[in-house]
């Protein structure tokens, strides 16, 4: 019985890493990378100038936002 425990654990501990990984993957694919200035318009979006705590940003038509490198 202890052994059941045991690997049930083992098994879940191996579930919830594997599940972190694919989760941590796919949100590594769906961001987008840095661009320039005169990328973000040549593009259509709009740049937002640098506040505190943050940098400059684009803002695009379809309504994302890149950081802008």
């Amino acid at each position: 019985m202890r052994i059941r425990r045991l690997l049930a654990l083992v098994f879940a501990t191996a579930t919830l890493a594997g599940v972190s990984v694919v989760g941590a993957a796919a949100a590594q694919a769906a961001t987008y990378p840095g661009i320039s200035a005169e990328q973000c318009t040549a593009q259509g979006g709009t740049v937002n100038a640098a506040m505190p705590y943050r940098s400059a940003t684009c803002t695009f038509p379809d309504g994302h936002s890149e950081s802008i490198t």
